[in-house]
């Protein structure tokens, strides 16, 4: 049975049925403006999407490269960054450093597929405010958001519980030795991981190869191995077993 309409007063139209005052969105000034910076435009499609379809938030701006996201942060000006870790040439960690000595109000929350008890502590130490994997889904992509956006920081309830447990200096039992490692020895570690060389390490991170060399030597002493073929190895390893567990 069709619904019956008031009867118009005169000098007015009747209520139109189709208009739903609820679904109407805040205007883009109401709404909290995203820059995401992700190398996987798949990926990043799916975000804009969840994103642009909350009544709070919107995505002003997309970049695939640290280069590209600093361009574009500075000129949109953003509430937050929504960024990636793995990102070609300069890092995610290192984009968050270069944000934080250059807008040091804009806040940056990473989401990545990588496992946060190596990165979320990182990304804090380096002026991030949170970390979500991936494999969160949307639904907590959206708290993490929001939660950074009030000014709060979020990581995983058992990432908390891992840095209050290190904070009160008790130790986590079972900590990876990668742990001990500067950010920098880090992403050498995964390049050598990758089978590259002094040589192209310096050449992709702007050092000397003497400075390269250095940190292989620190690392490996932190690591516990007794020479450069035995660091090869575990890098090998270990980034094979980073790719087999990711998704």
């Amino acid at each position: 049975m069709e619904p019956k309409w008031p009867a118009p007063v005169a000098g007015t139209t009747a209520p139109s049925p189709q208009i739903n005052m609820a679904k109407v969105l805040p205007t883009s000034a109401e709404r909290k403006q995203i820059v995401i910076v992700d190398d996987h435009p798949v990926f990043r499609e799916g975000l804009v999407a969840l994103l642009n379809r909350e009544a709070d938030l919107a995505v002003c701006g997309e970049a695939d490269s640290a280069p590209g996201a600093l361009a574009a942060i500075e000129k949109l000006k953003p509430d937050l960054v929504l960024a990636d870790i793995g990102l070609p040439g300069k890092s995610g960690l290192e984009l968050i450093k270069d944000l934080r000595a250059t807008l040091p109000d804009i806040a940056v929350l990473v989401i990545s597929m990588h496992d946060e008890t190596l990165y979320a502590e990182r990304v804090l130490r380096a002026g991030g405010r949170g970390y979500i994997m991936k494999q969160a889904g949307p639904e907590k992509i959206l708290q993490a958001l929001r939660r950074v956006l009030s000014g709060q920081i979020y990581v995983s309830e058992k990432m908390s519980d891992r840095i209050l447990d290190a904070l009160s200096n008790r130790r986590a039992k079972g900590d990876s030795p990668i742990a001990r490692l500067t950010d920098r020895e880090f992403e050498i570690l995964q390049l050598i991981g990758r089978g590259k060389d002094s040589h192209d390490i310096a050449g992709q991170l702007h050092l000397s190869v003497k400075t390269v060399d250095a940190h292989r030597g620190n690392m490996k002493e932190k690591l516990e191995l007794a020479s450069g073929t035995e660091l090869i190895c575990f890098a090998a390893r270990w980034v094979e077993t980073q790719s087999s567990g990711s998704s």
